[in-house]
Order: structure tokens, then sequence, then C-alpha cells
């Protein structure tokens, strides 16, 4: 019968004992078909183990009449995982939400506070404005215990968090960016309130007070923290759409006992997304977005999937095919059985990888960690020595000039800088990955990325689709010749032959169901069907005509069509009607529609592309000639692969793997960088560096493009906040006074430090800018597979 008049059934992990407690029955799978095998399609590549390994999970949750079944156990502890999942993420954003909230506030106090204190305290140096203040303000306007007032909310209420991280950072001998400026605050607070409580204390030219600088500072210090804080969180953006994609509800089929008339009705009820279980029966209209992962049960329909592989275009889902969670429903409708929940979700795994990319650390960032720890501690000692050489040598008044100095120097050193240099950068550019659909494990991923200068292709499932296609049809003339395709007869053959197939679920059976789907073909009626494990499929196939015939496909193909399809690389199987060969089917595993492009588009960018395949010479020097592939290692058995890496990188070669994840696991593991399709997504996140979700080859590019922008953009950042260091840091010591008089007030140090902090933000922030450009095309040579003339 047509596969697509069928009914799609989807088969979920459960064991197949019901819970009693449970009411809710499942709606019956579809039964499992006959397996058949043909020794012609056994010529092709195998097919990617992914999908059997996917294929084989739906099946554990079928018994032998092909019933869907719930697994209570793992309903269980995926419900509750899925409940974590979504109290995890309420509670990150309420933290980011509450931080920022908190930030603000502490910082509209500190503006409303410091604004007037700059201005009783700047103001009368200006002489017009000064002789305003003079003859119109009372005295105390612009005295010291004013200032002093407006300052104490500044200190103790919008710096105590500053204050606090910043002291318990000294007690824990980790002093960091808060250290510095309580230090600098701390010091400048107790010198003003001396000057202004006890000004006998001090020498009649040492006792100006600095008030404003410690506003000034701190205001500064809280505005980039609420500057960084909203960074962060827009960094979470993705994250948080992703989480926010699942739906609240789900409709679940629960189907009635028998009535009289061996027919069980059926209704719908509406639950929580978190209350749906493993193997649940879930019915999906037109518009909806699934709840859950799963496959389909009945029905036929087109799923936008862009939230997993970034491809805008619709994928025709129908009986026994995967659908993920969070993706959208288009046209149709149908019923499909939940296989995954909770954490176990493509989408909840995808979340993870993103959030744990973020935090990872990239080699990079380590060492300007280990800057940063010695930064700290240094720029503390050259306050001090600052302080101890202004007091010994510098003009009158020493101590007033040192101590000036010195918290100019702890307020204009930043080590936020450094601290937020690779960061904020790794954070934004994993979030804008996740986008595109390219997810990268780990930081160093990101970073080791930038740097590969060779990319080896696996042939099966990355170059090429993956499944195979028929590609041509050559015809018997009648005249002991072959025509190609003839359209007034290819038609009837073709539907013969996909009726033949339809009860097998072999790779080139459902390539030519496809095509005959594709076609738009009525599959005349099967009365009989065997199959022949090594030789083919038999059936007895009534056609239009209402005549029975007897239909064979095997791997007896004529020599001269047969000839033909291997000069080509595809897979010769012959069709044959009441004994007779009236047609050669070619089945091929295609190209991919982009893989010319991406490899023109990496050779724009000085990669060289390796092709590395268990496939014939023939067949894969006939691919990579279609697709700009120079290098290529043909015959490679799986367990040869990873020597095949190594022997590049021997070469002084830094090299990517892409593959699918699995039969490519040793290479993968090899490589420098591991690149998996995504077509296998749960397998091939878990096992790869980095995980093309949409499994296009331009994702490659996609990925080498991000991780190169990233890197310059964190080495920009680490050059302006270590130049900043090393030009501000000397100049608030006092060095520019002994030639020009020029001394760094400290407010002017705390703009300077705050500045530095917000311009590495807005450097790492030009990565929300990032779009793919893929489209450098470049000369081709041809060149042979050898290690060592890659790159020459």
């Amino acid at each position: 019968m047509n596969m697509l008049h069928g009914s799609l059934h989807v088969v979920g992990d459960g064991d197949s004992g019901n819970d009693g407690d449970d009411s809710r029955a499942i709606a019956p799978a579809a039964p499992p078909t006959d397996h058949t095998s043909h020794t012609g399609h056994d010529q092709m590549e195998p097919m990617d183990h992914m999908d059997h390994m996917k294929h084989m999970d739906h099946m554990d949750h079928m018994d032998d009449a092909g019933h869907c079944h719930m697994d209570h156990e793992a309903q269980g502890r995926q419900s509750g995982a899925a409940a974590d999942i979504a109290a995890d993420a309420d509670a990150d954003e309420q933290s980011r939400l509450d931080e920022i909230a908190s930030l603000r506030t502490r910082l509209i106090v500190a503006i409303v506070f410091t604004v007037p204190l700059l201005c009783v305290a700047m103001l009368p140096m200006i002489p017009p404005v000064g002789r305003w203040f003079a003859d119109t303000l009372p005295a105390w306007v612009t005295g010291g215990w004013f200032q002093l007032v407006l300052t104490l909310p500044v200190m103790f209420y919008c710096g105590w968090p500053i204050h606090r991280t910043g002291w318990l950072a000294l007690a824990h001998r980790s002093p960091d960016m808060n250290s510095l400026v309580t230090l600098g605050t701390v010091a400048a607070f107790g010198f003003s309130t001396v000057v202004t409580v006890w000004p006998t204390l001090l020498p009649e030219g040492s006792r100006e007070p600095y008030f404003e600088a410690v506003g000034t500072i701190l205001t500064l210090m809280i505005l980039g923290q609420l500057l960084e804080a909203k960074a962060r969180a827009g960094t979470g953006a993705a994250i948080r759409a992703l989480v926010g994609l699942t739906p609240d509800t789900a409709r679940i089929v629960i189907h009635d006992a028998a009535g009289d008339d061996g027919h069980a009705a059926e209704h719908v009820i509406e639950v929580p997304t978190a209350d749906v279980r493993v193997g649940d029966t879930i019915r999906i209209l037109p518009g909806d977005r699934l709840p859950v992962d799963g496959v389909v049960t009945d029905g036929t329909s087109a799923v936008d999937e862009s939230m997993v592989t970034g491809e805008s275009m619709p994928v025709t889902k129908t009986v026994g095919d995967a659908v993920t969670g969070a993706t959208v429903n288009t046209t149709g409708s149908f019923t499909y059985c939940a296989t995954r929940i909770g954490a176990d979700t493509v989408l909840a795994q995808i979340v993870a990888l993103v959030k744990s990319a973020q935090a990872s650390k990239a080699p990079i960032q380590r060492i300007a960690d280990r800057v940063a720890a010695v930064f700290v501690p240094a720029v503390i000692l050259v306050a001090i020595w600052t302080f101890v050489v202004w007091w010994l040598t510098g003009v009158q008044p020493q101590g007033l000039y040192g101590l000036v100095c010195a918290i100019s120097v702890l307020v204009i050193a930043c080590p936020c800088a450094l601290g937020l240099a690779t960061p904020l950068s790794i954070t934004i550019a994993t979030g804008k990955g996740a986008q595109y659909g390219v997810l990268f494990r780990s930081a160093t991923a990101l970073e080791t990325l930038a740097r590969v200068d060779t990319v080896v292709l696996d042939k099966t499932g990355t170059v090429t689709a993956g499944e195979p296609t028929l590609v041509a049809m050559l015809v018997d003339d009648g005249d002991g010749g072959w025509a190609e395709w003839a359209e007034r007869i290819d038609d009837g053959l073709l539907a013969l032959a996909a009726a033949a197939e339809s009860r097998s679920e072999h790779p080139l059976a459902r390539a030519v169901d496809a095509a005959a789907a594709g076609r738009g073909l009525e599959l005349p009626g099967v009365l009989g069907f065997a199959s022949r494990p090594g030789h083919g499929v038999t059936a007895s196939v009534r056609g239009v005509d209402g005549v029975t015939h007897d239909v064979v496909l095997d791997n007896d193909a004529p020599e001269a069509p047969a000839r033909e399809m291997a000069r080509h690389g595809w897979t010769p199987v012959a069709l044959h009607v009441d004994g007779a060969v009236r047609a050669v089917l070619g089945i091929a595993d295609i190209v991919r529609p982009t893989s010319a492009t991406a490899v023109a588009a990496l050779r724009a960018r000085g990669i060289d592309v390796v092709m590395l395949t268990g496939d014939h010479e023939t067949t894969a020097r006939a691919i990579a000639d279609s697709t700009g592939i120079d290098t290529v290692f043909a015959d490679v058995r799986p367990d040869d692969k990873e020597h095949v890496i190594a022997e590049l990188q021997g070469a002084g070669r830094t090299v990517a793997m892409v593959g699918d994840g699995i039969n490519d696991a040793p290479a993968l593991a090899r490589a420098d960088v591991g690149i998996a399709m995504g077509t296998g997504t749960d397998v091939a996140i878990e096992s790869a560096d980095v995980t093309l979700m949409n499994g296009d080859p331009l994702g490659i590019v996609t990925a080498v493009d991000l991780s190169a922008k990233t890197m310059r953009n964190i080495h920009g950042n680490l050059g302006f906040a270590l130049g900043y260091n090393g030009l501000g840091i000397p100049i608030a010591a006092g060095v520019l006074y002994p030639l020009w008089g020029v001394l760094l007030s400290p407010m002017i140090a705390g703009a300077a430090m705050a500045f530095s902090s917000l311009s590495v933000v807005l450097n790492a922030n030009r990565l929300h800018s990032f779009r793919p450009d893929h489209a450098k095309p470049v000369h081709v040579r041809r060149r042979r597979a050898t290690p060592s003339n890659i790159g020459k």
C-alpha cells in the first residue's frame, strides 16, 4: 500500500506493563514490517548507525503486537527532571532580575547623592560659579560636613556589596577588583573624614577632602556592574528562548474500553506538559508546538524543525518518523507517542550543552585568570611603593601627594577588564552559535577551532545526505538497448517496484518508496510478498490494468547497465517483471546541495579539506570531484580512520574531524576538534566537541568563522586591558609629575577604570552582530591523496 495513506504511530521507551494507578490507555502502534536485504544493496557504504540505534530505542517500547507502552519508572524520574529544568531556569532568571534590580536601585541612590556632591565640590573651583556660591549659598553647603553627609549613603549603602566582597577576597588572600576599589575608597573616605572632623591633625596644605572621588568611583563601579549584569543576562537569551519553546500543555489521547461492537472510543484530555509520561499518545493539530520528543503513530504532516536544525524548510513526518519537542507542526494533524521527556529531550540536552559551554573556560581564559591572580597583589604593592616614594622624595606636602597617588593607583587598576575579556566573549559566542544551530561543548573547542588548518570530512552523512536516493532508471527499450528514464514508461515500472518494496524496511526499499511518493504515484495492491535475504524481494502486484504481475527486485542486473551504474558510483537494482528484466534502478547516497559551497568556503579561508571514507575509490573520487575536494582517503576501515588523523597531526596540522558521532568516534576523539552532524542529535551531542544541529556542511564554515571572530575579539579585549593598565598605573603613580606637574585625581582614575570595563563589555557585545558568510568561491585543483601534500 502507499505509505502516505498509512498511519503515523510513535513508539515509546517504556516497559510493556501498565501501572495500575494509570487509567489512561495507550494507543496501539503500527505493527513492525518485514525486513529484507538486497545483495546489490550491500555494495553501498553502510548507512548511519545512529539511525539504527534510534530505531531500536523506539522499538524498546513495543510488544510483539506492536503496542506502545508507558515506562512509569522512567516517567517519574524524567517528569521530576522536567520540573527541575523549569525550576532551575526560573531560578536563574529570577536571580539575574534580582541582581539587576538591586544594582539599578543602588545606582539611582548613588547618582542622587553623588551629583550634588560633585556640584558642591567641583563647581566652586570655576571662578564665576565660585563667586556665585560664595555670595548666594551658606558656607556649610560647600563645607566638608555637608559633603560627608552626602557621601555616607553612597559609601555604606550603595558600596556595601562591593566592600563586603572586597574584604572577603582579601581575607581569603585572593584579592580582586572589589578589593582594589574597597582599599581605594576606604583610604579616600578615611582621609577626607579626618580632614573634615580633625583637620588640625594634618598639615595646613593637606586639608583637601576627596569625598567627590569616593562617590564618583563607587557610582561608576556600580554602573559598570549593572552594564555587565545586563550583558550577561543578554547572553542567556538563547537559553531562555529555548526553554520557553516548550508549550505549557499537551493533548493526551485516552482510549476507552472496547464496546459491544469491539471498537474502542477515545477522547482527548489536556494536561500540563510536566505531567506527560513516556508512552503517552499525544495529538498535534496544525500550528501546535510539540511538547516532548517522540515517534509519529498516525497521520502525516510537515514539521518546522528550525529550533533543532536551524533550517526553515518544514520536514515531512509520517508513521515511524521521530519528532522533536518544541518544534512546530504546520499543516497536517497527527498523533505521536512520547519517548523522551524532561531532561532526556533534545531541547533539554541543547540547553544543558549551551550552559555547560558558557560556564567552561578556554585555555586563553586560564592564562588571563593567572595574570589577574598576580595582578591585584602587584597593584597593592605598587600603591604602597608609590606612597613610600612620594613620602621620601616627593614635593610638599609629600604625605598628601603620596596618598592621592596611592589611591589613584588602586582605583585606576582594572583587573575586571582582564576578568571580563574572555568569559563574556565566550558566553556571547556560544549563545550566538546556538542561534545558528552550532553547539559548542566547551570553550576549549571554540578556541581550538579558530586554529584549525585541516578539516577531514567523512563521506556518508557529511558530504552526502546519508540516505539512499533513487537517482536514475535505465529502461529496456525492447531492442537490446537501455534508455534512460522514459517518461511514458517509468511511472508504471516505478509504481510496480515501489509496491513490491512497500513492505520492506531496507534502506534501498525506502529510496524506491520515496521516489514513487515524490512523483505522487498511486501504488497498486500487493497480493503476496516474500523476502529473500541476500537476494532481494519478490511480490505479486496487481497493476493498474488489473493484471497481476510477478515482480522481483534483486542485484542480478545485466552487464551493460550495471557497468554504467558502477561508473557513476551508483548501486544497481534489477527490476524483473514477469520473468524479464524491464529496468535497472540506480540508487546512490547523493551529495548534499551545500557540500561544494562549504568546501569552497573553507578553502577560501586557507583550510585544507580532506575526505575520509570506507567506500570504494571510484565512488569516493566521483563525489570528491563534484564537491571540489582534492585529497581523498578511500577504502579506509573505521578503526584505521584514527590513524589517518594521527598522521595528519604528526605532520603539524591542527585537524577538525567531521562525522556522524558514532561510526567515526575514534577519529572524532583523536582530532583536535570533533564535529558531529546533528542528524542523530542525541548521540551526536554526547560524542562531539561541536554539534551542527542542522546537519548542513555550511555549519562547519559558520563554526569556523564564529570561532575566529571570537578569538579576535578576545585578543582585542586582552590587548586593551593589558595596555590600559600598563599605561594607566604609572600615570596614576605620578610619573608625569616631574615632567609636566601632572597628578591624576582619584576621581579621574575611577572614571578611567569604569571606562576600561565598559570598553571591554561593548567590544564583546560586538559578537552579537555575527552573521554567517559562506559565499567565497575558489579555484579547485586536483591532487593525489597523501598526507604529505596537504597544504602544498
